[in-house]
């Protein structure tokens, strides 16, 4: 069983005239470990991340156009919100692995702070022409796009996406072949554009699915945190 099945419900009992209606009843279902249950905190945590995966990938489109039709100025007015958004979809994204789900949190930070340096050192007016005539600015903000391309990562690693893997492979290959100059300005930016595609349409394709997709077995994290107690907690 894996985090897009975590099996059938165990019981479904239906709700009653009156409150029960307005809030779904928890949805039992049998994990690996045992039955767990998808609560409502569940789903709203669920709703959260797809929403704010959604403004991450709204704002990082509208970034790409504004560049392309208007000019590279002015950018932190997208890249703030992004950032936002990504740090909230990184609140509420459910992974098994705990070091891999810190790790990805700590790359969002660091690229946060990079963000800041760059506004600092050039001007919040001036950060995308600067990360594009200096390259070595990657360094400082490309953490930021590794916690993305992880989100994709576990996306694919979930439900075998094809946009998914699309994020997690053109991300660093932008970026990277920038870096190294063997992709010019002009090539890095086409493929960010088909990254902020496939990761719209990544996001848009998860609203119908139940929250449980996204939840995953939820007797898989109540083991794993088991294995992290001590023997005689």
């Amino acid at each position: 069983m894996t985090a897009t099945d975590p099996g059938r419900p165990a019981t479904a009992d239906p709700t009653s005239a009156g409150i029960d209606q307005v809030a779904p009843p928890e949805e039992r279902y049998e994990g690996v470990y045992g039955p767990f249950t998808i609560t409502a905190t569940d789903r709203r945590d669920v709703f959260g991340y797809r929403l704010a995966l959604l403004l991450v990938a709204i704002t990082q489109a509208a970034l790409l156009i504004q560049w392309r039709w208007l000019g590279p100025e002015a950018l932190w007015f997208w890249l703030l919100p992004m950032a936002m958004g990504l740090g909230l979809a990184l609140r509420w994204i459910h992974i098994y692995l705990r070091p891999l789900h810190r790790a990805l949190q700590l790359f969002w930070l660091l690229g946060c702070l990079g963000l800041l340096a760059l506004a600092i050192v050039a001007g919040p007016n001036a950060m995308a022409v600067t990360v594009a005539t200096d390259g070595r600015w990657i360094w400082a903000i490309g953490p930021l796009f590794a916690a993305l391309a992880g989100i994709g990562f576990k996306e694919f690693f979930c439900f075998r996406r094809p946009e998914a893997i699309g994020v997690t492979l053109l991300l660093p290959l932008a970026l990277l072949g920038r870096l190294s100059g063997l992709l010019s300005t002009e090539a890095c930016g086409l493929l960010l554009a088909l990254e902020a595609a496939l990761l719209l349409v990544l996001t848009l394709r998860k609203f119908p699915m139940p929250a449980a997709a996204d939840v995953g077995d939820k007797s898989v994290f109540a083991y794993l945190e088991a294995q992290r107690l001590p023997p005689n907690a």
